[in-house]
This record gives structure tokens, C-alpha cells and sequence, in this order.
């Protein structure tokens, strides 16, 4: 008997193997092999299971990026990019914090926070519907909105009223538009960090009072101011952030796809995603 089958007898798994007859010596010393190639098995089957984590990567094959109403649904859970700091608590922001609608309009109309007062015409505080599911936010009014005291007029007020009503929107019905400033930087420049400081508690306020379903955030300059990111919007758009708890789209500003008509198209499958995923928010009206 060999030392292993010795071995096997004293732990008491023996016999688990046994000579044929007419079996040779040699042969017996080749059986281990036999026996051996039993824990080879074992040695085979047990990275399938170490292995199985691989099988995401053989989900990915099956999940065609390219369509965005495949995108990951923002209910389940939304996929927060960015978390913005919470608003300064000075005592300015904390008595906007309190205003009612007209209160808050009426702060906005007389807001000389900034040197912006000093040059714009009106005060741009947004149209539309007060209890919205949809709130779209640009970035600040141009000369003719400063001169009418509302955003998106123009050309490309009339591409955003089109874009809305491709997926079934209307402005001023169960739509409210805003900026992210509410007075015209001259020479339409940039907003400075400080301007947007000043006016973030008017916007801030307004979700409060409007509590929509959506935000859909223009361009880049919106995108960045409220996502506190200096991103490039190719970079945020196609996904769903959060803004103090609403979820967030990033598309195009109506003005740039005047210009860039290509980027039409991402424009369309971005509000595909706003769509749905204030479908997929809650109840619809």
C-alpha cells in the first residue's frame, strides 16, 4: 500500500481507491493522478464562482448605450453627480427664505444686491406657472428680456417654446422659466461669482414655492452655476443630477443651437431623459 493510501486509512477515508487486478505497481502509482484530477475539478469549478462578479461586464454587452430613454432611470435611485452646499445663512437669504410668491417678486423687482441694479431696465423674475412640475432655468436675461422683463423672448425664446412643445410642453402651462440671474450683465458678459451669490436665494426660493418635478438647467453657464462645477456641459448632460432634491437636466441654451444646429439632436435626447424621468418621478397630472 502506498504512504498516501496509508494516509487516507488513518483519516478514514480509506479505501477510495482499489487495485485492479492484474494492476500493476506503476499503475497504482499513476491512480493518484486519477484521484488527484478530483480536487483538479475542484480547482476549475471554484473560479466560476470567484469569477461570477464578472458577470456585469457580461451584462454590458447587452445594454445598448446609445439611446437615452435607456439611461438609468433617476428614480431608482437618480444618479447624483454633484451635491450643492447648502445657501448661505446670512440674514438676506434667510428673509428670502420666508417671502410668498408676491413678496418674492417684489424683492426681486427692488434687489439692489449687486452693481447689476444699476444698469439693467427690469428685473427678469420668470414666466409661467407658479405650481409647475417643469422648471426651466437659463442663464440671465439678454437685452430683450431686460427691456421686456421676461427670459427666452427672441429667437431663442421661439426654439425653446418649440423644443417644449416637441415633448409635449407648453411655456406658462405647467411650465415655469427662469435665470439663474434676475437682471442683465452688461454687454451680456458672464455673470460674476458674486452676482450669482446674490441672486442664488431668489432661485432657491422660487423651487421652494414652484416645488416642481423637473429642472431642465440651458446651457453651460446655467449648468455650471447650479451644479457649483466648472464642468464642460458635454461632460453633464445625459445624466440625471439633483438640485436641493429635484432632479436636474443639462441640455444645450436655445441661443448656442442657433448657431449649432448638429447639436440639435443632443438637445432632443436630453429632454427624452427630462421627459422621462418626470415620468418616472411620480403621479402625473
Amino acid at each position: 500500500m502506498s504512504r498516501r493510501d496509508l494516509l487516507l486509512r488513518e483519516i478514514g477515508l480509506s479505501p477510495v481507491w482499489r487495485l485492479r487486478t492484474g494492476m500493476t505497481e506503476t499503475a497504482a502509482d499513476a491512480s493518484p493522478v486519477a484521484e488527484s484530477a478530483s480536487p483538479a475539478v475542484i480547482e476549475t469549478t471554484a473560479p466560476p464562482s470567484v469569477s461570477s462578479p464578472t458577470a456585469p461586464p457580461g451584462r454590458a454587452p447587452a445594454a445598448p448605450p446609445a439611446w437615452l430613454d435607456d439611461a438609468p432611470p433617476p428614480s431608482a435611485p437618480p444618479p447624483q453627480q454633484a451635491d450643492e452646499p447648502a445657501p448661505p445663512a446670512d440674514g438676506r437669504t434667510q428673509r428670502i427664505h420666508t417671502l410668498d410668491w408676491d413678496q418674492l417678486q417684489g424683492e426681486v423687482a427692488g434687489c439692489q444686491a449687486c452693481p447689476l441694479c444699476k444698469t439693467r431696465r427690469n428685473t427678469v423674475f420668470g414666466v409661467g406657472d407658479a405650481r409647475a412640475d417643469w422648471l426651466i432655468v437659463g442663464e440671465a436675461p439678454g437685452g430683450e428680456e431686460d427691456r421686456q422683463g421676461e427670459p427666452f423672448v427672441g429667437p431663442a425664446g421661439k426654439l425653446l417654446d418649440n423644443m417644449l412643445n416637441a415633448v409635449g410642453l407648453k411655456r406658462g402651462d405647467n411650465v415655469f422659466i427662469a435665470n439663474v440671474l434676475k437682471c442683465r450683465p452688461p454687454q451680456n458678459r458672464d455673470p460674476a461669482p458674486h452676482e450669482v451669490q446674490q441672486c442664488e436665494p431668489f432661485l432657491l426660493r422660487q423651487i421652494e414655492l414652484i416645488q416642481p418635478k423637473i429642472i431642465v438647467a440651458l446651457g453651460r453657464f446655467a449648468a455650471q452655476s447650479l451644479l457649483k462645477s466648472d464642468a464642460r456641459i458635454g461632460s453633464l448632460r445625459g445624466k440625471v443630477h439633483t438640485y436641493h432634491g429635484v432632479p436636474l437636466v443639462i441640455t444645450y441654451h436655445p441661443a448656442y443651437l442657433l448657431r449649432n444646429q448638429p447639436d440639435k439632436a443632443r438637445a432632443w435626447e436630453d429632454l427624452c431623459l427630462a421627459r422621462k424621468t418626470y415620468r418616472e418621478a411620480g403621479p402625473q397630472q
